[in-house]
This record gives structure tokens, sequence and C-alpha cells, in this order.
């Protein structure tokens, strides 16, 4: 079915769930550049409706004294795009907290982590009104309504469809693309959302998953020959996995990725602030469902098993 083509720019009415580290600045930047966004949150609810929100980011602070707060998604209008922002751990909530904010031809962008949320949410609202989008950034809540970015930020997009069928560069991609790109907001468009997925699960999978059990940051990881090394072979893991599924992860983008995380400023990643703060960790979406999804191929994935199954433990235990 060919998705409906949302409002002309400016039109739109934007709803972020999960007003945290991403849906928080994302959600900020496009109210920043002009468009009409409503924030639904849970514990920061009282102080982002009474203070608004604050950003601290490389490319420029900004604070929007003002927002549009609720604790309830009955009380939020219809909007045309529903930015879902929550970590995966929340999915459980997602059929009471769609239904009543999206309209009847909008959509719904993931910006999460993993494989396999857009077809959970397909089931709640549709698989012609879901869309996946990839958040290539370094940003952390810090405080109630206070966000602070430190590094990159550009969104990988794609178009949902049934089983993960490669859907093109669609009209309502590019429609929100160009949202985006008026908020400040990089937006790569992805032909093949599953193959985007894959991709994004090779830095993933390794770095969150090692900076929990090794309680290191990525600059120490990446600056040891063996963890570095061990790195690399979960990264091969993973093209093997996306592999198993016919979307292919060139070697170039391997070492692109090692390259990256060089370069990149000493960093917690979101696995290890979570575990840190002794929430649930997202061991489903990024490393449970690749594995099965391979294990339904005839793949095994054995050192991505072997880290799964060390991070239930941790979890299980920091969380007790």
């Amino acid at each position: 079915m060919t998705p409906t083509t949302t409002p002309t720019r400016l039109q739109r009415r934007y709803a972020v769930i999960g007003t945290g580290a991403i849906g928080g600045f994302y959600g900020a930047k496009l109210q920043q550049a002009g468009f009409d966004v409503h924030f639904l949150l849970n514990r920061d609810y009282q102080w982002v409706r009474d203070r608004g929100l604050v950003v601290e980011s490389v490319n420029g602070d900004f604070t929007l004294p003002e927002v549009n707060a609720y604790q309830q998604p009955q009380k939020m209008p219809k909007c045309d795009v529903v930015i879902v922002a929550l970590k995966t751990t929340a999915n459980h909530l997602l059929p009471e907290l769609l239904p009543p904010v999206v309209k009847e031809n909008g959509v719904v962008v993931l910006l999460q982590n993993g494989l396999g949320a857009e077809e959970e949410v397909a089931q709640i609202v549709g698989s012609d009104r879901v869309m996946g989008g990839l958040c290539f950034i370094c940003s952390n809540k810090i405080g109630p309504g206070h966000i602070r970015h430190s590094d990159y930020g550009a969104i990988e997009l794609g178009d949902y469809d049934e089983s993960y069928r490669a859907r093109g560069i669609t009209d309502r991609m590019q429609a929100i693309a160009g949202d985006f790109d008026r908020a400040g907001i990089t937006i790569l468009d992805s032909e093949d959302l599953l193959a985007s997925r894959w991709k994004k699960l090779v830095w993933n999978i390794p770095f969150n998953g090692l900076s929990v059990i090794l309680d290191a940051k990525t600059d120490a990881l990446i600056a040891d020959r063996a963890t570095r090394s061990l790195a690399e072979d979960l990264m091969q893991e993973v093209v093997n996995g996306a592999a198993a599924h016919d979307r292919a992860i060139a070697p170039e983008f391997v070492q692109e990725m090692l390259d990256k995380t060089v370069k990149m400023k000493p960093y917690l990643t979101s696995m290890k602030l979570d575990y840190d703060r002794r929430q649930p960790l997202e061991i489903e979406a990024i490393f449970g469902n690749p594995l099965k999804k391979a294990a339904k191929v005839g793949v095994r994935l054995p050192k991505i098993e072997t880290l799964y199954q060390q991070l239930v433990f941790l979890d299980r235990r920091n969380r007790r």
C-alpha cells in the first residue's frame, strides 16, 4: 500500500513520546525551527511544563522556556508524525500510548535501537504507517528537561514495509526529511530499513555490550589491543547475521566504524548509562532479536550469544 503523503512543511504537527536524550533533543530542534511539537513526559512532566527544555549542544545552546508538555496521551492532540524515542524496554506501553496521538493518516517514526520494533508497532497502527530512524548522535539527559548533545546528530530514515521489504525513497520520507532539514537535523535516506538496522548494530552490539561487561568508555575499548580485536570479531558476526538476511555489509564499513570510534570523544554508551542508573537494559532489541533472526535462518553468532548471556545476568543482578 502506498502511504498517504503527509501535509506540507510547517503544517505537520509532531508528537514526541519519550522526551529524553534523543526525543528531547530532536523535538526541541523541531520546535525551535517553528514546528508545532507536543511532548509526552513521565517523571519530568512538572519540571518541563513549568520551566521548558534546555539543550546544550556542540552546534549551539538554546532554551525553550515554554513547550507543550503532557503526562497522558489522551490529552494530546492528534499528530501527523509521532516520534517514538522511548527505550525499547518500554515498548509494551505503546498499544496504549500510540492510538490516542496518531492521526488517521499519520505516521509513527521509531527512533530506537536494535531490530524488530517496527514489526511490533505495525501490529498497533498498521504496516503502512511505520517508519524507522537510526540516530547517529552522542546525547545524554543530564537533568530534568536538560539535554547535553556532545557529538554527531544525523538520522538515517527509512520507510517500513511488511517483513522489512526494501521500500526505496518514498514521498513521505522526503517530506519529513525536509522538516528535519529546516530544523538543522541531517537526514540520511535509507532505501532498505533492514539493511540500515543491521549496519547500526555493527557498532551498537560491540560497544554497548562491552562497555557494560568491562565497565569502560569507548576510548578505552578501542585503545586496548585485546578489546579492539574482540570488538572486530563481534562486528564480523553482525556482518554474518546481515548476510544471512541477504543484506551485504562491506568490510570498509566495519573499518569506518572502528576509525570513527578512535576519533570519538570518550563516551559512555547509552547502555552503560542505563546500567549505572540501575535501569533496564535494551538487551532484547540490540542482542536478543538479532540472535533470534539469525537462528531462524540457521546461523549462529556465538560471541554475540555469549555477550547476550552475560548482559542478561548482569542486568538481573543489577536491578535486583
